[in-house]
């Protein structure tokens, strides 16, 4: 079995108490502090694969959703991380490695551990 060195996570920002802009800046926010982090090789905005029409911004960002690349052996802290951060706040996260992939969905600061947890063990198979 090959193991991949690196780990994808899709991280959603998905309050419905927040408007699209705020949920824009909350991802604005996380991205600098992740490109700041030794353990993330690479992190972006999601494009939209299909644009409005009408849309007038280059590329087409999709709201509230970010990417992050991380070093498989990094990925624990990694998720760590983002548990201290984002703690609290209503989020989806998708983990992708080894050509598996876990989604889960947290509301609250305990949902989020819960959520943490399963992607640290699913990261460790």
């Amino acid at each position: 079995m090959t193991v991949s060195s690196s780990i994808k996570l899709t991280i959603h920002f998905n309050d419905p108490d927040l408007e699209p802009e705020e949920q824009d800046e909350q991802v604005q926010r996380l991205i600098a502090e992740l490109k700041q982090m030794e353990e993330v090789e690479s992190v972006n905005r999601v494009l939209d694969p299909n644009p409005p029409a009408d849309n007038k911004s280059l590329g087409g960002l999709l709201v509230g959703l970010l990417m992050a690349e991380v070093n498989t052996a990094n990925a624990k802290k990694f998720i760590g991380f983002l548990g201290d951060r984002l703690g609290g706040k209503p989020i989806e996260l998708s983990v992708e490695a080894n050509g598996k992939k876990l989604t889960v969905k947290a509301h609250s600061r305990e949902e989020l551990e819960a959520a943490i947890k399963a992607a640290q063990d699913f990261v460790a198979l």
